[in-house]
């Protein structure tokens, strides 16, 4: 194939959509590596503008090593991903100027579905929040295990799987009848016999318990307003964040520069 049939944008969507690393493309294409890397990057992203709206803000963030990760702000109603900023730590600030940019561009932020991390919940006032169930559900997992052996455990693993398929007062009200069960087990201490002081016997699970009943008011926000069909989870970022690492997989070793464009390319952000 000839240099006037190396076209930049169709190399760039076989790159980014079809997995073809330079070596394979080079090949396709019967020429050196480096040509197609200079052919990748004259590639101008064309970013459509995002048009305002009512919209349901998906937001979370993905991190790529320790230091470099982004954060994507997704509508649920549409698909359409919104706004990005490449970060090296997560916070609740940025997240607020997340909101408060789309806010400024026109769009109606009607809810928000985000993680549980500690202050972003209570950010929001005027608007309807959601936490991730899926997220509650993995702090909860991290605390009594994926296999808890306990009674009291494997009974507040089955409540925590009803979550996402029942209602507000059923959940708060297992939760609670399971509070009264258990009541005497939580409170059990156990003494240290070197310092003679006691400490709760059961830590982990009064924690699990803990987070469950201080984030449950955010965690059926989706039922409070059932006429906005708020999603309950981020899965559809998480299922996004998974398909871009598998892609960026196929292209190891890329500078922090192009990596940031096949990011661009791809969340077209």
């Amino acid at each position: 194939m000839g240099g006037s049939r190396r076209n930049p944008e169709q190399i760039w969507l076989e790159y980014r959509e079809g997995k073809q690393t330079y070596f394979q493309l080079a090949k396709k294409y019967k020429c050196s590596q480096k040509t197609i890397q200079r052919k990748i990057d004259s590639y101008d992203l064309k970013i459509t503008t995002k048009i305002p709206r009512k919209v349901i803000i998906l937001m979370d963030t993905s991190y790529w090593g320790t230091e470099f990760g982004v954060m994507l702000f997704k509508d649920s109603l549409t698909g359409e991903n919104l706004l990005k900023y490449y970060v090296r730590y997560e916070t609740n600030e940025l997240y607020r100027k997340g909101i408060e940019e789309l806010i400024n561009k026109g769009f109606e932020v009607i809810a928000i579905v985000c993680d549980g991390r500690k202050g972003l919940l209570t950010s929001f006032e005027k608007t309807p929040v959601q936490m991730c169930q899926f997220h509650q559900a993995a702090i909860i997992r991290r605390y009594i295990t994926k296999n808890p052996r306990m009674p009291a455990s494997i009974e507040l693993k089955e409540i925590v799987r009803m979550m996402k398929s029942t209602d507000r007062e059923s959940f708060e009200g297992a939760l609670s009848l399971w509070n009264i069960k258990w009541k005497s087990f939580l409170n059990e201490r156990t003494i240290n016999e070197e310092t003679g002081k006691s400490f709760y016997t059961h830590k982990r699970l009064r924690s699990a318990n803990r987070s469950l009943k201080t984030n449950l008011p955010w965690l059926f926000t989706w039922y409070d307003y059932i006429e906005l069909n708020i999603p309950n989870t981020t899965n559809a970022l998480e299922g996004h964040f998974s398909d871009l690492k598998n892609k960026l997989r196929n292209h190891n070793g890329l500078s922090l520069t192009r990596k940031k464009k096949f990011i661009d390319g791809f969340l077209k952000a």
